[in-house]
């Protein structure tokens, strides 16, 4: 079993700067791609940012510039650094990564709980 936890939302004003973090726990598996998305009320859930186990990453052009993921492999954790905050960012954002059981060889998408970033003046 796998899971994800997210934290490092909170309350900012606009141009101000959050990072997030998100934590893997569990055994017998591997990770492959990790990624942020995020959702406001009323609209679909929307790709942020992705990371390859390699490291190769992928953002949605409304963060372009200012959002930069990485990650910590010997962690498991991925991070988001979120710069130049506007209040369009203001979402619950959430952690997804693929998992490989190393038993079996089941693959998995796991999703965190979600952690709220708000972005006011």
């Amino acid at each position: 079993q796998v899971q994800l936890v997210e934290s490092g939302g909170g309350l900012v004003q606009p141009g101000e700067s959050l990072r997030l973090s998100c934590a893997a726990s569990g055994s017998g598996f591997s990770i492959n791609a990790m990624g942020w998305y995020r959702q406001v009320p009323g609209k679909q859930r929307e790709l942020v940012a992705t990371i390859t186990s390699g490291g190769n990453t992928n953002y949605a052009d409304s963060v372009k510039g200012r959002f930069n993921i990485s990650r910590d492999n010997a962690k498991n954790t991925v991070y988001l650094q979120m710069n130049s905050l506007k209040p369009e960012d203001t979402a619950e954002y959430y952690c997804n990564a693929g998992t490989m059981m190393v038993v079996g060889y089941r693959y998995r998408e796991v999703w965190g709980r979600g952690t709220l970033v708000t972005v006011s003046s």
